[in-house]
């Protein structure tokens, strides 16, 4: 290995060893389905998060096992990251039975009730408002759990934004919002689709904590986070946070990418959030060559396995249909 001058960081090893694998599996799994998508294995939209993955890694290891997570439809690498086992992912995009959400809902709808990641949302914003309602559940029911809701940039024109902040504010719930302002909403750059370029400032109106925060940089992204968590654990209330970042990769499998140069690709990808943390294992020979290559080694075997186990659950049978459609439940004050 090449020498590179040591780097002092407030962080352990063992955390940047963490956050190393766990972005690695995100981004090699997003890769994965990218090629099994193209091989038409994949059916329907498919929404990749390769780039982005520095926000997933510094908010989970910022939060703890009972906080709640929300987002939207880009949503493969959230339940990742918390810990849910890939194959459970890559099995529901393939609408098998055996996937996370039986086969039902596909890439847009991943949920994990075990890793309380309620879910990704097809509905541009509509998970803002449930964010704010799941944290409502969580004050109501007097725990110091949080919410992160995650929203892509496209998502804040939406008038339920406004309406979730300011019950947020005025209620002071423990919840987190987060905008993953990768530029383009689809592909309409934020710059033509409002005045205010700057999303933070969209939470002053509510005197709502605000903040633009480096999406490209896990430490960044943890510390941000770990400051809101803080207040909301308080029973301070919100925090917005506008994470810029960057995606390597279209809007979806179908965007042709017409609306933004290969360079400016290019530039970006010069801020890989995983070779940051790289440099910084290797700066303080936290990890070598070998180190390296098992970690690579680990996360294919898991890819794969992914894939052979998608590949070999069975499909949902027919009466499925009908299944989950209604919850049972029980209300004492209601008398026949």
């Amino acid at each position: 290995m090449a020498k590179t001058a040591e780097k002092k960081t407030k962080f352990s090893k063992e955390q940047y060893l963490k956050w190393y694998e766990s972005m690695l599996l995100m981004r090699k799994f997003e890769e994965k389905t990218g090629q099994v998508y193209v091989q038409q294995k994949i059916k329907g939209f498919c929404h990749l998060y390769i780039g982005q993955e520095a926000i997933v890694a510094g908010t989970v290891s910022a939060t703890k096992k009972d906080d709640k997570h929300i987002t939207a439809y880009r949503d493969h690498a959230h339940p990742i990251g918390l810990g849910m086992h890939p194959k459970y992912v890559m099995a529901e995009m393939y609408a098998k039975i055996t996937g996370c959400s039986k086969g039902k809902g596909g890439s847009m709808h991943i949920f994990s009730k075990e890793h309380n990641f309620v879910g990704g949302h097809g509905i541009v914003g509509g998970q803002i408002p449930l964010g704010a309602g799941i944290a409502f559940a969580e004050k109501y029911n007097g725990t110091d759990n949080v919410c992160v809701c995650s929203m892509g940039d496209g998502a804040v024109r939406q008038g339920a934004l406004h309406e979730a902040f300011n019950m947020a504010m005025t209620w002071k719930l423990p919840v987190i919002f987060v905008v993953e302002n990768n530029r383009y909403a689809m592909g309409t750059s934020v710059e033509r689709t409002s005045n205010v370029h700057d999303l933070w400032k969209l939470g002053l109106a509510y005197d709502m904590p605000s903040k633009p925060v480096d999406g490209l940089t896990v430490e960044a992204v943890h510390e941000a986070m770990e400051e809101a968590v803080a207040r909301a654990r308080r029973g301070d209330g919100p925090t917005f946070l506008e994470m810029k970042t960057y995606r390597y990769k279209g809007h979806s499998m179908s965007d042709a990418q017409t609306y933004r140069t290969k360079d400016e690709v290019k530039e970006y990808q010069t801020q890989d959030a995983i070779e940051k943390v790289l440099i910084t294992l290797k700066a303080n020979k936290w990890i070598d060559d070998a180190g390296i290559e098992e970690v690579e080694a680990r996360v294919k075997a898991l890819v794969d396995e992914s894939v052979k186990f998608a590949e070999e659950s069975p499909y949902p049978e027919p009466e499925e249909l009908y299944k989950d459609v209604y919850a049972e439940a029980d209300y004492p004050y209601i008398h026949e």
